[in-house]
């Protein structure tokens, strides 16, 4: 099994540099693909910024890449659930944090537009700090 790098993942999904693409096409596709979380996160990232993919194209195209077979994930369920948070309209990187949280009593941020978007929506509650949440 070999790991793969976020550059390898965006060359993939993108197309845009003729030579690397074709290259990420092959790695790919002779499967035996390692992905970490963190790699996957940083292509959200790459994807939306650079290359300006929306919040959604982003979701179906990680979907779809971590679909892919002989491609593994490091996480599959924190994957999922976190692509579907985005697609219900959460931060990506948002939703891959308080999932990863599963099991602890809160997720303490002072992102209100986090917290908004988490109600309801998350196992482990989503809560501004203040003075109680110090133990």
């Amino acid at each position: 099994m070999r790991a793969i790098d976020t550059n390898i993942v965006v060359r993939y999904l993108t197309g845009d540099h003729p030579e690397q693409s074709a290259l990420a096409k092959t790695i790919i596709e002779a499967g035996d693909i390692f992905v970490a979380t963190s790699v996957m996160l940083e292509a959200d990232w790459v994807l939306r910024s650079v290359y300006r993919f929306s919040r959604n194209d982003t979701v179906l195209a990680l979907r779809a890449f971590a679909g892919l077979p002989g491609v593994r994930v490091g996480d599959p369920a924190l994957l999922a659930q976190a692509l579907d948070l985005a697609e219900a309209g959460m931060d990506f990187a948002d939703a891959l944090h308080v999932g990863a949280a599963l099991g602890c009593d809160d997720f303490l941020t002072f992102d209100q537009k986090f917290i908004h978007a988490a109600q309801g929506q998350t196992q482990v509650r989503v809560v501004a700090p203040d003075r109680s949440a110090i133990r």
